[in-house]
């Protein structure tokens, strides 16, 4: 005859194989969903020039920084379906170079949590992040394409990343730049580190 901690042992463990069971069948509900086409994005680079700069992070070498000003609207308000529960954003700057293939530099990025606005509006935004290239690979270039990504965290299973459907290119000019922004800039060219630029336009 079982004991009652025998009996006890056995129902715990067959409800946690149930539980397991049904937690991966929800997950398989969500996983075939291309996340990436729900998404309603515009944007579009207002202004743009390359200057060249002292980059300390790479020693003292002058390299290309890209300054950017660009307006995105985002609507990833359909992606919020029972299993997201939180959205990771970011917008990033894709470029050639005769030196390298890809380079990718993260300009923006946000946290959306369930229950938050799913909408993001940004006017004349400028890059939250230093966009710096490893040589002269910004200057003239004319094919540089600005893609909005999306980092899925789930309830349950695997985090998926989607891409939004609509992109937008641009170029740079093919010389340096003698003006800055006329408003204050904002950088934040790495976590804990928050610089400010405030130039106005050479005259």
């Amino acid at each position: 005859m079982h004991t009652l901690f025998s009996r006890l042992n056995a129902t715990f463990a067959f409800s946690l194989s149930v539980l397991a069971f049904l937690t991966l069948l929800f997950a398989l509900s969500t996983s075939y969903k291309d996340y990436g086409q729900l998404v309603d994005v515009q944007m579009k680079v207002i202004k743009s020039f390359v200057r060249r700069e002292l980059d300390y992070n790479i020693g003292k070498a002058h390299n290309d920084l890209g300054v950017l000003q660009y307006n995105l609207d985002a609507d990833m308000e359909k992606l919020f379906d029972w299993n997201v529960k939180q959205l990771f954003v970011y917008l990033t700057a894709n470029y050639q170079t005769k030196d390298n293939v890809v380079n990718q530099i993260v300009i923006w990025d946000h946290i959306i949590n369930r229950g938050d606005p799913g909408k993001v509006n940004l006017v004349n935004k400028s890059p939250e992040y230093y966009m710096w290239d490893d040589g002269n690979g910004l200057l003239g270039n004319r094919n540089v394409t600005l893609n909005l990504s999306i980092n899925i965290i789930p309830n349950a299973g695997f985090l998926q990343k989607a891409l939004a459907p609509t992109s937008h290119t641009f170029q740079f000019p093919d010389k340096y730049a003698d003006i800055e922004l006329e408003a204050t800039v904002t950088i934040k060219p790495s976590p804990g580190t928050l610089l400010t630029i405030a130039s106005t336009q050479a005259e």
